[in-house]
């Protein structure tokens, strides 16, 4: 028998929708080749296109997948359906050696309970946020889920104290990986900005709706705030999934509307990391980037809001204190949180105006690091990788 032949096989279903999932998911299937070089993996799932540049196969693409709101769901009901169904066929028809879920747990949670029933093992990666809100789902995940890996350092007490044993802390896949691709001083000269003056950057999702209902919150508090103080600069910091020329659009109607408008506004596209880093202070809707401007150390306002019915409905369902990840990790109100009533370009402006003062932007970023230090030092990808590797090689010692 020839080497080759006598490889150990793994394969695995991996499912992510959101663009974090599929980042993470991506990171994933790099340390699993990492930590098991000689195995020869099959991936396959729903991708994003960091999970396709990693070589994991789609079954489904999951880009067009990642909507918000009640309205949008509804219309696209079928995609959800066609996909669910292709996913769950193919799981039948290739069975992997386990399904690795990533985040998503709407999509994720219904396809774990109809594949466990299968007989098919399904790991639990980027555990749900069940502590925030819709906590009954913890007996579907605790029925349906074989292992679970938890990124937040409170996770695992907390899923332990309502049944759920079979889960591992990993640490945040984000740890000791969030860097800036470049320094100040190139930034500012990329972008023509000067390096002595104070940069405030916006990020208003990764979403369409989000940006319809965000930036135009930003710009007019960017507008209210050089009334202060001439010599902000303003950076928009634009997610890849969002097109330059839907932002440029909503600044053309805030400045047609306006008498005054920033002396400077410079959008940046997929330098978001590099924007935050180079930041003095940020206005950032709440998410992932929350977290990736705490690991970089950048004082911020965090700001969220939804249509009036999406958050008649899910708003209420929400349960934690706080909305924030890097209030969540601190266990205390950090970071300014401005969600929907309350976000307004006159409190924005005010917010921001007060990171600006040097004493208060010291002490923020102090705290920051105190409660960045949780997450761990980096990593998380090889553990959960380790992991992966440990549960599916003693599933398939037992079958």
């Amino acid at each position: 028998m020839m080497p080759s032949e006598m490889a150990e096989r793994i394969s695995l279903m991996i499912v992510a929708g959101e663009a974090s999932g599929d980042a993470h998911a991506a990171s994933l299937v790099r340390a699993l080749r990492e930590r098991a070089p000689q195995t020869r993996f099959h991936f396959f799932g729903a991708t994003g296109r960091e999970m396709r540049a990693a070589g994991v196969e789609s079954t489904v693409r999951s880009d067009d997948l990642s909507i918000l709101g009640l309205a949008e769901i509804g219309r696209a009901l079928p995609r959800f359906w066609r996909a669910y169904s292709a996913l769950k066929s193919e799981a039948v028809s290739a069975a992997p050696d386990a399904v690795v879920l990533i985040d998503w747990p709407d999509f994720n949670l219904k396809l774990a309970r109809a594949l466990h029933r299968k007989g098919t093992r399904v790991i639990y990666y980027i555990s749900p946020q069940l502590w925030a809100w819709r906590s009954h789902r913890v007996r579907s995940l605790r029925r349906n889920v074989d292992l679970l890996f938890t990124i937040l350092p409170f996770e695992k007490e907390w899923y332990a104290a309502r049944g759920v044993h079979q889960v591992e802390f990993v640490g945040h896949p984000l740890a000791g990986e969030v860097q800036a691709s470049m320094s100040r001083e190139e930034f500012c000269k990329r972008h023509q900005l000067e390096r002595a003056r104070p940069i405030v950057s916006l990020l208003p999702g990764s979403r369409h709706k989000e940006l319809q209902r965000i930036l135009p919150h930003m710009l007019e508090a960017a507008r209210l705030l050089s009334q202060k103080r001439g010599d902000i600069q303003f950076v928009l910091a634009l997610a890849p999934t969002r097109p330059r020329a839907e932002a440029e659009a909503l600044i053309n109607i805030a400045r047609k509307v306006s008498l005054t408008w920033p002396q400077t506004l410079r959008v940046v596209e997929n330098e978001t990391r590099e924007a935050l880093a180079v930041s003095d202070a940020a206005a950032i809707t709440s998410g992932t980037a929350t977290l990736e401007a705490a690991l970089l150390n950048v004082p911020q306002v965090i700001v969220y809001k939804e249509s009036l019915i999406n958050w008649h409905i899910l708003g209420s369902l929400i349960t934690t204190a706080h909305y924030g990840l890097p209030n969540l990790i601190a266990g205390e109100r950090l970071a300014t949180e401005l969600i929907q009533n309350d976000l307004t370009a006159e409190r924005l402006a005010e917010e921001l105006l007060a990171l600006l003062d040097e004493e208060r932007n010291r002490e923020f970023r102090s705290r920051l690091s105190e409660a960045t230090i949780k997450l761990g030092t980096g990593g998380a990808s090889l553990r959960a990788a380790d992991a992966v590797l440990r549960a599916v090689r003693e599933w398939k010692q037992s079958d």
